[in-house]
């Protein structure tokens, strides 16, 4: 189906945007008008992390006349694996700062508007509102279903990005053209079932693969040109080096975008996608009870357990529930590995001992406080979680330790 541009042309170049944009305006697709267009284009980005980076870098240098960026963090030396709008120095800085300084550096012809907040239910029609087509890179599904919400109310294209270790997955969602995202994901997976870049890691040239294809196609939507991701789904496998093109349709039912639709304004998002209540550190959501059933131990307390362990003076066991790459990173001195995956099917409940108490920790103690809250259901009560998991042991313990 034949998309219109989504934008008029704006006013006539200058000479130095003739020159700068001399390789778009060559091409007969794009050409001075299509170049007018993208000059006067609005684009959100959302999130200013390993999606966000490529995708800001490559809007400014297209010459996108108003690039919006939407995030809440600061710059984490972890980041600089993959997030390549960040350098060594905005460390600490805010990302938004930090993103707004290096597009001006490609390109200062280009607005940056920086919105230094989280989406949420209360905000988000508000802040999109002001844009032509919304760039989605955020890395939990709450926004994602946020996004593609208020995209649909608002009648804005969603182009959405996903990445995770080696694969990586992009279409535009564009509801009357096309399937919006709750056409094809439906339903959010549970909470703990798809583990985040932070703790599953996610290989860093593929935001670049990735993030390059969403700006193409807010390109192709700005120009009204080409041939869009609209009604398919492109699925990468970096391992493979293989694109795969598969077909999606709008879902007649769906709750937003069907024929009748029932959600008609935004809802409670992380209710929805079950982490309500949830702990949620780094990505990592995990249930968590009321009351838990299970005690809590500091890093500080830790490490003097651990000294009266080494003294002979006391027992226990302590027990790491993280991936194999994550204690490659860092671990904590004297813990047995135990994957939460064996506290979920009962395992560990078997092979550790019954007869001497067990501390639990993984990386912020979302992951821990649920294998904890496993083993205690089997009627321990000598079960504690350790609170803010390794990152808190490097930051209260040894802070000569890396974080991740």
């Amino acid at each position: 189906m034949a998309i219109p541009p989504l934008v008029a042309p704006g006013p006539e170049l200058t000479v130095e945007q003739k020159g700068r944009y001399a390789r778009h305006i060559l091409l007969p697709d794009i050409g001075l008008e299509g170049q007018q267009r993208l000059s006067n284009a609005r684009v959100l980005v959302v999130g200013a992390g390993g999606l966000g980076s490529p995708a800001l870098m490559y809007l400014a240098a297209a010459g996108v006349g108003t690039i919006g960026v939407v995030d809440d963090d600061v710059v984490d030396a972890s980041n600089l694996q993959r997030q390549v709008v960040h350098g060594v120095a905005d460390v600490g800085r805010r990302k938004t700062e930090s993103a707004a300084e290096t597009v001006a550096a490609i390109n200062p012809l280009v607005t940056v508007v920086r919105h230094d907040l989280r989406l949420t239910s209360e905000n988000a029609l508000e802040v999109l509102a002001d844009y032509d087509v919304v760039l989605d890179g955020a890395d939990n599904f709450a926004t994602r279903y946020l996004v593609n919400d208020a995209c649909v109310l608002l009648g804005l294209p969603h182009v959405w990005g996903s990445i995770y270790r080696f694969d990586g997955q992009v279409s535009v969602w564009f509801a009357g053209y096309g399937p919006c995202y709750r056409c094809v994901f439906p339903e959010p997976p549970p909470p703990d079932a798809v583990p985040s870049c932070a703790t599953g890691g996610v290989l860093g040239v593929l935001c670049a693969a990735v993030g390059s294809v969403q700006v193409a196609e807010a390109v192709k939507l700005i120009v009204g040109r080409g041939e869009t991701l609209v009604g398919r789904l492109l699925v990468h496998d970096a391992m493979r080096q293989t694109w795969d093109s598969l077909t999606v349709r709008a879902n007649p039912d769906c709750p937003v975008c069907g024929e009748s639709p029932t959600i008609t304004a935004l809802v409670d998002y992380e209710e929805f996608c079950g982490t309500a209540g949830a702990v949620v550190v780094e990505g990592e959501p995990s249930e968590r009870a009321a009351t838990p059933a299970f005690a809590e131990v500091s890093a500080t307390e830790l490490a003097d357990l651990l000294a009266a362990r080494e003294r002979g003076e006391t027992r226990f066991e302590l027990v790491d529930v993280r991936e194999p790459g994550e204690r490659a990173i860092v671990s904590i001195p004297g813990a047995r590995a135990v994957h939460l995956d064996e506290f979920r099917s009962g395992t560990a409940a078997n092979e550790l001992p019954r007869d001497i108490p067990v501390v639990v920790h993984c990386k912020s103690g979302a992951r821990s406080a649920e294998a904890a809250g496993l083993l205690a259901a089997t009627g321990r009560d000598d079960v504690s979680n350790l609170t803010g998991g390794v990152l808190a042991w490097v930051r209260d313990v040894d802070p000569s330790l890396p974080v991740y």
